[in-house]
């Protein structure tokens, strides 16, 4: 079989733009739901990022038809993709997706006392979630009261429940990293275009 895509789908397929946007606690990722709005809302010209360094003008039809690429919590801020491009949320969500996402995250001790070394290893690799064994992660101390995450695979509130499971509660996360992708200097409830040859 030969198969050519229309030079006017190319075009279109170019015109579709993904955004970057540090999302702020209160919105939903996906649908509105239980009162809240989900986080496409704030994508208008005003909240468009000053220092964006991609190049791409604001318009209009930027904010039509953005679907999240994965899920952030309404009580979690950070790095939110939302996408007009199938190909890029597939990329980040789709079932064999090997796309890695990097965590902040403010603990605290429910039990007292330090995070016993055995617990930690825990984090790593040997938690199930619903009777399921997680993927091996990345977990370590980024100073005394936060830790880093690294994780391969996104289940709802996965996190939260990780470290239910160890005697940790989360006081605050925030995404900093989607594989090749960083928040970095983006303000909360600002956001940026991914810019051309940005890549996950």
């Amino acid at each position: 079989q030969r198969i050519t895509v229309a030079r006017a789908a190319s075009a279109e397929q170019a015109q579709r733009v993904t955004i970057i946007m540090n999302k702020p606690i209160g919105y939903v990722s996906g649908q509105a739901e239980d009162g809240y709005e989900p986080a496409s809302v704030l994508v208008r010209g005003e909240r468009h990022w000053a220092e964006d360094a991609s190049g791409i003008a604001w318009r209009r039809e930027h904010g039509r038809g953005l679907a999240p690429a994965g899920r952030l919590d309404i009580d979690s801020t950070g790095l939110l993709v939302l996408t007009q491009d199938g190909r890029i949320a597939r990329q980040l969500i789709g079932e064999d997706s090997s796309v890695d996402k990097e965590y902040l995250v403010r603990v605290r001790s429910v039990r007292g006392g330090a995070l016993p070394e055995a617990e930690l290893r825990r984090l790593n690799h040997g938690l199930a979630l619903d009777g399921v064994a997680l993927k091996p992660a990345r977990v370590w101390w980024q100073n005394e009261d936060q830790l880093r995450f690294v994780l391969h695979e996104g289940k709802k509130r996965q996190i939260r429940r990780m470290c239910e499971l160890v005697g940790l509660q989360v006081l605050a996360l925030r995404r900093i990293r989607i594989g090749g992708v960083q928040l970095g200097a983006l303000p909360v409830g600002q956001w940026r275009y991914l810019a051309p040859g940005e890549r996950f």
